[in-house]
């Protein structure tokens, strides 16, 4: 296997990044997943800009411009020839003294990894997560940061409760997303999606569908998936139905007229 490292296509069994990295150490840093569509990514600028806007909340320097990276995914792509795949771009703060405060003078690390992937549209069974909650406070909520450990309990929970999702309530108890996934509800025909400010990630395909679809932000409570006539979750990979939420069945209890729409946009 072939990754992007710090400017260069490496062997990955070469890849190698120092054990003192605050990546692996703190969590300190950002990642974004790609869709690669025909040999090319999706929506690259739209994934740049969000990276650009996440690391400087967190005073994180970019080591490379959009050019370079928009270069090195078009290699590394090559490399793989994959032509339908998913591209994680893993940025870290890189090495710095013991302790949680960044060094002034900071090296990031930026790796790029490739792999084949299809488009999911499958049904998704999920259940609300009970054990942890999205922290709508937090400008982490924001942000896509290499600490996904909430999402890991929510995930952990949906399995040992028979769903292959968990859906998570913020600190006021309303919707907020899914553990990797943007939430829509179609209900009395609009398309609705938690609020930025509910805890829910500011997604790619999300802005998408609110852009080229009139989707809607408006807070969404637990009681709202029994009055909605559909169901889908969306991140940069998957499009998929969400069809039962704790062994209750969403609208007729499968994918609906809105997410078929959504199915045949191929800017999507």
């Amino acid at each position: 296997m072939t990754v992007w490292l710090n400017g260069s296509l490496v062997a990955s069994g070469a890849a190698w990044i120092d054990p003192a990295d605050r990546g692996f150490t703190l969590g300190d840093g950002l990642f974004e997943t790609i869709r690669v569509k025909d040999g090319a990514p999706c929506h690259l600028p739209r994934h740049l800009d969000r990276l650009a806007a996440g690391a400087a909340l967190l005073h994180l320097p970019l080591p490379h411009d959009a050019a370079v990276l928009a270069a090195g995914m078009r290699a590394l792509v090559a490399a793989h020839d994959v032509a339908d795949g998913a591209l994680r771009l893993t940025l870290s703060r890189g090495t710095g003294a013991r302790g949680v405060l960044p060094p002034a003078d900071a090296r990031p690390t930026l790796l790029m990894t490739l792999v084949p992937a299809g488009h999911l549209t499958s049904p998704v069974h999920a259940v609300i997560a009970g054990c942890t909650r999205r922290n709508e406070h937090s400008p982490l909520s924001r942000l896509k940061s290499l600490n996904y450990l909430d999402s890991i309990l929510a995930r952990q929970e949906a399995a040992a409760r028979g769903g292959d999702e968990a859906l998570l309530l913020n600190g006021a108890g309303r919707l907020a997303e899914s553990s990797v996934a943007n939430l829509f509800l179609v209900i009395g025909g609009r398309i609705l999606t938690p609020p930025v400010s509910d805890g829910a990630l500011p997604g790619i395909r999300r802005a998408l569908v609110i852009d080229r679809h009139g989707a809607e932000e408006a807070p969404l409570g637990p009681d709202d998936l029994a009055r909605a006539e559909e169901a889908f979750l969306t991140n940069s990979l998957s499009l998929r139905p969400l069809v039962s939420v704790d062994g209750h069945p969403i609208g007729a209890g499968h994918g609906g007229p809105v997410l078929a729409t959504l199915l045949e946009d191929a800017e999507l």
